[in-house]
């Protein structure tokens, strides 16, 4: 598999961070985008002392024309994996007689990044992948964006989260459909809870609970066999693609009854 040069987003923290650093090496060059400055100095410090050449962008994925100018100026991508990405959960009810609910800034925004971030990142990566010549394997490069087990239910627990990771799941899919003839394969990773900062101050039990490190290793093993899919752990994807088959109002009743993702039990995620 040829990645020489890599596009990572999210790069500062979480599973962008350890992409990175698990790619860094001798004559590997990588393209690391975040919004946190000192945290994506860190990174691309790191990887330069793993002996891979690093550059850094300051970035948000929901700028459209920056993410274009970007990708655009790296002039050869043989890897891009879109990592950056929100998550967040309902807020308890705020009367007896209310429900649960999500803010409205708090929706919008995680369709804007979870959704047209990966828009963002993804068509000018196709445009440039598609101009490219192949490589020994066939190949003009490999695309890979982060969905989640959240994207196979709709979970009242996360439900703009679900569908925005759910949007992310079927377009990586499907257009990679049509992708695979032009030689750029398309994956969709989908998921369950990793050991990130992004989920470190959820307060309930988080099944299957992956280390970020291992979940690096498993997505590039992944992409090294050409998957247009990547699952884990499989048990827990498994499990929600039944109960996604159960009629709403069953699986809504066991839904309730869980601790995991229940009202207020997540962080606000930052808006900014």
């Amino acid at each position: 598999m040829k990645h020489d040069t890599v596009l990572i987003t999210g790069a500062s923290s979480g599973l962008g961070r350890s992409l990175a650093l698990t790619l860094a090496r001798p004559g590997r060059r990588l393209f690391l985008g975040g919004r946190n400055s000192d945290r994506l100095t860190d990174t691309a410090r790191q990887c330069i002392s793993r002996g891979a050449a690093a550059e850094i962008r300051l970035c948000d994925v929901t700028d459209r024309l920056g993410m274009e100018e970007w990708v655009h100026n790296t002039g050869h991508l043989d890897m891009v994996l879109a990592c950056a990405g929100i998550t967040g959960g309902t807020r308890s009810a705020p009367a007896p007689d209310d429900a649960p609910y999500e803010p409205d800034a708090q929706i919008r925004r995680m369709f804007e990044t979870n959704v047209q971030g990966v828009l963002n990142t993804v068509l000018p990566a196709l445009q440039i992948m598609r101009r490219q010549p192949r490589a020994d394997d066939g190949m003009r490069g490999r695309i890979c964006a982060i969905s989640s087990v959240a994207g196979i239910v709709s979970y009242p627990g996360t439900p703009s989260y679900s569908a925005s990771k759910a949007a992310v799941d079927r377009f990586m899919v499907a257009t990679g459909g049509n992708m695979k003839q032009a030689g750029i394969l398309m994956t969709s990773v989908v998921c369950g809870f990793l050991n990130t900062p992004m989920v470190a101050r959820n307060h309930f039990p988080m099944p299957g609970l992956t280390d970020v490190d291992n979940a690096s290793r498993r997505i590039l093993r992944g992409l090294r066999r050409n998957e247009r899919r990547i699952v884990f752990p499989r048990w827990l994807v498994a499990g929600s693609r039944f109960m996604d088959l159960l009629p709403i109002r069953l699986a809504e009743a066991y839904y309730n009854h869980q601790p995991t993702g229940a009202a207020g039990s997540m962080p606000e995620p930052d808006l900014s």
